[in-house]
């Protein structure tokens, strides 16, 4: 097991563009394997995560070429059915890959088990199950088919009206993508609008969708299915998520002056930004762009003092990968931070209100765990102290961050394999972004 030796730093400071958006990138292997004709895609995350929705889209019968370190073009299937996989599909710790990848093996009229890895085998799949099998799909595996492995015999399926408990950007996506080959016009109706990547990117391969949002918050997306999807060329834009540690660490560290270049700036992903302005803090955006429907911006980003915050509601879907992250800001900031309605962290890959609240203790701070979310009082000096990440990328970078904020000491931070999964190349970005003290 690899361990991370974090020292306090001075300032961040420099310019740096993010890896390509994890759930994006998925999204595009995924709509390029169902697509007519060759996709182009530029600056995909390789990523473990990633890298396992690819094998799989391969072994489904896409062809994959790569064109240089971060592009690559994948000829899909178009109207033909997709290849039977012979052996077992594997999505390793990716949520992503399993949720999203069920919804499109359950219409092919194909076999095929999709499994994980131990960490994931853990999580809840009856969110995706129960639904895809009201569509006419067979479905059985662990504990009833809420568990991996599971097996797919995919069926003529019919489109149905789902109403989702929670807002989730993989379970609306992984009915939209059963929906494409489903009979009649399937509708996924949300509490609160979750991430929108896949109906973005379903309509830049020429899908059409209706949109409407309630009066009420919910939210709802209407797909008829037998459209065919069109190849299209897409750059992916920075991810939001990866670039989220270093806009906490700059606004941390005195001195810091970063700018983050083309990172994307989808609304439904930029709860983090919400609020820092509802805590008096501003980021400047130098630029705004769209890249294959997706809004893209360079931040610059200063230390900056901030105000405690109150986080939970319809934010929640917008920052849901951030709030262990937002726990390390929430110990600099002024007052009492409650974080609310984020029950979800706790099947994630780790339980993340219970693992950012044990070990950040281990550190100095004052917070506490509740049943949804955390309370965490500050500001409250840090200090240096040996951490574990529970195999959890995001616990593991978050305490990263905690670590170069600290006051004194050294952090270690144990098991911190996980973090290929998300950004290989974190530890290089900390040294060529950090000054040290």
């Amino acid at each position: 097991m690899s361990s991370w030796r974090i020292q306090p730093a001075r300032a961040v400071r420099g310019r740096w563009r993010p890896p390509g958006d994890k759930s994006i990138s998925h999204r595009a292997a995924i709509l390029g394997l169902l697509a007519e004709g060759t996709t182009e895609i530029n600056h995909f995350l390789t990523a473990d995560d990633c890298l396992r929705t690819l094998h799989i889209v391969q072994q489904l019968g896409a062809h994959v070429e790569w064109r240089s370190g971060t592009s690559l073009a994948v000829t899909g299937v178009g109207r033909q059915p997709l290849q039977e996989p012979p052996d077992v599909l594997d999505a390793g710790n990716s949520g992503t890959t399993a949720r999203l990848m069920a919804g499109v093996l359950a219409s092919a009229p194909i076999f095929s088990v999709l499994t994980g890895d131990e960490s994931l085998r853990r999580r809840p799949m009856r969110r995706i199950v129960e639904p895809l099998q009201r569509m006419g799909a067979q479905i059985d595996g662990r504990e009833g088919a809420s568990r991996l492995p599971i097996s797919i015999r995919g069926n003529t399926l019919r489109a149905i009206q789902y109403v989702t408990p929670v807002a989730s950007a993989q379970v609306k996506s992984c009915i939209l993508l059963a929906g494409l080959r489903a009979a009649g016009i399937t509708e996924v109706v949300e509490p609160y609008l979750s991430r929108d990547h896949t109906e973005r990117m379903l309509q830049a391969f020429g899908v059409e969708l209706e949109i409407q949002m309630g009066e009420s918050g919910h939210h709802r997306v209407r797909l008829r299915g037998g459209q065919t999807l069109h190849a299209c060329s897409l750059t992916v834009p920075g991810d939001f998520s990866s670039a989220a540690f270093w806009i906490v660490a700059a606004l941390l560290l005195p001195g810091s002056d970063l700018i983050i270049e083309g990172v994307g700036v989808n609304p439904t992903r930029t709860g983090l930004l919400e609020v820092l302005a509802s805590a008096d803090v501003h980021l400047d955006w130098e630029q705004l762009d769209e890249q294959g429907g997706e809004p893209v911006a360079t931040l610059r980003v200063r230390a900056q003092p901030l105000r405690a915050m109150q986080i939970g509601g319809a934010l929640i879907p917008r920052l849901i990968d951030e709030i262990p992250l937002m726990a390390v800001l929430a110990t600099q900031a002024v007052g009492e931070t409650h974080i609310r309605d984020a029950a979800e962290l706790r099947v994630k890959e780790s339980d993340r209100i219970e693992a950012i609240a044990t070990e950040l203790r281990k550190m100095g701070a004052q917070i506490d765990p509740l049943p949804d979310g955390l309370r965490i009082q500050g500001p409250t000096p840090l200090h240096g102290a040996e951490v574990q990440s529970h195999g959890d990328h995001r616990i593991a970078m978050a305490l990263a961050i905690a670590g170069l904020v600290a006051q004194t000491g050294e952090t270690t931070i144990h098991e911190v394999e996980c973090v290929q999964t998300s950004f290989p190349d974190f530890e290089q970005v900390l040294a060529s972004l950090c000054v040290p003290r």
